[in-house]
């Protein structure tokens, strides 16, 4: 078994799936770094500073400044004074941006579903969840 050709064939796949999901639904125009943010702030819901998401995703202060920004103008993101320090905003999503990221992985999930029912026989189906948690073995190991 050529296990490098069979690694590159899952990172492939792993590529055109996750192409194929983004193109299903969509928060908007959104850059890549606008969505990274608001991905990180919906796993820390606590809140971050500026300089926390710039170092988060490894650009700087000014450049985060910018991103979160163009999000507020949107109404994507708010910021209050951090109770622990008020000189400092801590940022946070909107129920309007939480609304935003739930439909689309509704929609996401609503394609997925709709592609294997559509493709895939039962016996495919449950081969696929036999191949998912061998998927979770190879993954969910400590390095």
């Amino acid at each position: 078994m050529d296990l490098a050709g069979l690694a590159m064939e899952l990172q492939l796949l792993n590529g055109k799936l996750r192409r194929r999901l983004r193109a299903q639904a969509t928060i908007g125009d959104l850059t890549p770094s606008q969505i990274a943010v608001l991905v990180y702030l919906e796993r820390n819901p606590e809140g971050s500073t500026v300089t926390e998401l710039a170092q988060a995703e490894g650009v700087r202060s000014q450049s985060m400044g910018s991103t979160v920004a163009s999000l507020q103008s949107i109404g994507l993101l708010r910021g209050e004074s951090d109770p622990k320090d008020g000189r400092k905003t801590l940022l946070f999503l909107t129920e309007a941006c939480r609304h935003k990221l739930a439909q689309g992985r509704s929609l996401r999930r609503d394609w997925l579903v709709h592609a294997m029912e559509a493709h895939l026989s039962e016996v495919e189906i449950d081969q696929l969840a036999a191949a998912i948690e061998l998927l979770k073995k190879v993954v969910d190991h400590d390095p």
